[in-house]
């Protein structure tokens, strides 16, 4: 695919991480997407990454991401992001503690077919962390199998 079909799926998805309109994720994902760095407990493929983001929007409903740089190519999308949030929901065993967070984070996008075939990605887990007031590795974006 070109650089602007995959483009213009990164900018899809965006819409649907922005909607939480989880039944359009295939429109940006492959059914058996490979995510290399997936969070703890994650299952995988398509429906590892919607439970994820049902997950991570519940617990930090006003969530932002802003992407800055995305760099793409015919086969790539790379995304460095600014996510914003607000601890309000539980999240990964916590109870809500009303702080907000500001953290960077990467994602390496692999693109077949002007959709996502896999992923690899990582966010300022320690940031979070001390942001929220949590204990030390108690946010786990990446699983440590």
């Amino acid at each position: 695919m070109s650089k602007e079909a995959n483009a213009a799926t990164q900018e899809t998805l965006g819409g649907i991480l922005e909607a939480r309109d989880w039944g359009r994720m295939a429109e940006a994902w492959h059914e058996d997407v490979v995510d290399h760095d997936p969070a703890p407990g994650q299952a995988p493929g398509l429906q590892g990454i919607v439970d994820f983001w049902q997950e991570f929007t519940t617990a930090f409903p006003d969530v932002t991401l802003e992407a800055d740089p995305l760099v793409v190519t015919d086969d790539f999308v790379t995304a460095v992001f600014t996510i914003r949030g607000t601890h309000t929901g539980p999240f990964q065993g916590h109870e809500p503690t009303g702080r907000s967070f500001e953290v960077r984070g990467i994602q390496v996008s692999k693109f077949v077919d002007g959709r996502i075939a896999e992923r690899w990605g990582s966010t300022d887990q320690q940031g979070i962390e001390e942001q929220l007031q949590l204990g030390a590795s108690d946010v786990q974006f990446v699983s440590k199998d």
